[in-house]
């Protein structure tokens, strides 16, 4: 270390060495600094881990990626009408209202963008026409009436359309248009108080409203365009055959066939649990779609929610058979080989069951092998009942002692007398029990809730009948009989 003086100063080590002290100002600067490089690389790494996730997701979903480009040009083209002068004259300084619409009413799917489309329309077009004619016998009642008049009818229609969207029709189809009356009724109501030329104004703000939403609709439905009934038609059937393997994985996990994949898929049914707003949500959109691909503009979509809900109720009985598997409670091994076999055969037919109906929803065909399933799942469900009435026998367990005689050889004897009997405590038995008794309910939800919404919707959509039915098929009876014909004639 050195000193003002300029003297140095330096200490000697235990091995004859020397070291000089460096200043202790130096070692604050290398920490602040090694701290500051720390920091950098620390925000470094987490924007190259937030951009590898958003290149991952565009790689898995390029739909969503090209959502973002129909977004972009969508504005691009709307903002010509503020860039170019002969547009900007046209619709004036109200153009603005056109880019604010495109950005608040663009959505992912078609449905999601008609609905927000056509609601915005109809309500500013209501609204408007409504404010007029109030503005119109306001000012013809005196200026002393005039802004009592406007403010109690601004507290009425506010008031009431707010009270609507409270009602549960209203606020599933209606609920954006609801919003955007109570704002243009409030814009055109309080600003006609101050603005001469009203109907003007008004006029070129809905002229803009409708070029927005038009260019929206355009853009959506023309460039890679995505359906939210094909999305929910997808769905359906996905979260099905999730709901069919975790059925599947989760019977095998508690008699002890699983592995590892098979315990990542048995948390499948949660997929299930936490489609409902999704599932609404794509049916409300899909209402407002025109027909498309093998859609039409009718389409029972309310059907593919009753399947949804008619899942979830099953979903919920695999919940209830996953907690089961951390039962603190210790099943004998008795009593599980007693019922491995029936439980597996039942899940397993269940299972296929409800593959066989994901398939006829995702190919809109009726499958001819759904009615034999579901009797395979009831014999299945007939063979566990009888497993379960053979329970009581395995309860008890005698122990039996060999007894030696003392006669001779001769006459020598053993005798088996029942020294103990072992009874299986009711605690071991009551959550196998349970166990195959909600294994039974959740085969007994899949025929009366999951098979009847799926012919629901069948009989509602008309699917298509199978191949095999459609085409003739040859009877080498017939085939035959006619040849014995022709031979007798011959004779």
């Amino acid at each position: 270390m050195t000193n003002n003086n300029g003297v140095e100063w330096s200490i000697r080590m235990g091995d004859g060495s020397s070291m000089v002290l460096e200043p202790e100002h130096k070692y604050g600067v290398m920490r602040i600094w090694d701290g500051l490089k720390g920091l950098i690389m620390r925000f470094v790494m987490r924007v190259w881990m937030f951009l590898k996730k958003a290149w991952d997701l565009g790689v898995d979903e390029p739909r969503k990626f090209f959502h973002c480009l129909k977004v972009g040009v969508a504005l691009m083209v709307v903002s010509l009408f503020y860039y170019m002068r002969p547009l900007y004259d046209g619709v004036g300084g109200s153009a603005i209202w056109a880019v604010m619409t495109v950005v608040v009413v663009f959505e992912y799917t078609v449905g999601g963008t008609l609905y927000k489309c056509l609601n915005r329309i109809c309500a500013t077009l209501l609204a408007g026409f409504l404010a007029l004619g109030v503005h119109w016998v306001a000012s013809h009642s005196g200026h002393q009436f005039e802004p009592f008049i406007m403010g109690t009818s601004l507290f009425i229609l506010a008031s009431a359309t707010t009270f609507s969207r409270f009602i549960p029709v209203v606020k599933a189809r209606f609920d954006y248009g609801c919003t955007i009356f109570i704002l243009t009724y409030s814009l055109v109501s309080v600003s006609g108080y101050r603005v001469e030329h009203l109907l003007h104004v008004a006029h070129e703000r809905i002229s803009t409203i409708i070029i927005g939403t038009c260019l929206c609709i355009i853009t959506s439905m023309l460039i890679f365009p995505v359906w939210a009934g094909t999305e929910l038609h997808l769905l359906i059937p996905r979260n099905m055959d999730k709901l069919a393997k975790s059925l599947d994985c989760c019977v095998a996990e508690y008699f002890g066939h699983d592995d590892e994949e098979s315990k990542k898929s048995s948390q499948g049914y949660k997929c299930v649990l936490n489609s409902k707003a999704s599932e609404e949500a794509m049916e409300n959109f899909a209402r407002w779609e025109p027909a498309h691909g093998q859609f039409n503009f009718r389409h029972p979509w309310k059907k593919y929610l009753k399947i949804g809900a008619s899942a979830r109720s099953c979903a919920y009985c695999i919940e209830t058979l996953t907690s089961c598997l951390d039962s603190k409670n210790q099943v004998p091994e008795s009593l599980k080989n007693h019922l491995d076999s029936s439980c597996m055969n039942l899940s397993s037919s269940a299972s296929r069951v409800i593959r066989e109906l994901s398939t006829m929803v995702s190919t809109t065909t009726r499958s001819d092998k759904i009615d034999m399933a579901v009797e395979d799942m009831k014999n299945a469900v007939q063979e566990l009942q009888n497993d379960l009435k053979s329970l009581p026998d395995l309860l008890v367990q005698p122990h039996d002692k060999v007894e030696e005689s003392s006669t001779p050889k001769s006459l020598e004897k053993n005798d088996r007398v029942p020294s103990q009997i072992t009874v299986i405590p009711l605690m071991e038995v009551i959550p196998i029990v349970s166990f195959a008794s909600l294994l039974m309910e959740t085969a007994s939800r899949i025929e009366e809730n999951i098979v009847k919404a799926v012919e629901e919707l069948a009989d509602s959509a008309q699917f298509k009948q199978p191949e095999d039915k459609m085409k003739p098929k040859n009877n080498p009876t017939s085939k035959i009989v006619s040849d014995e014909e022709g031979a007798l004639q011959r004779v």
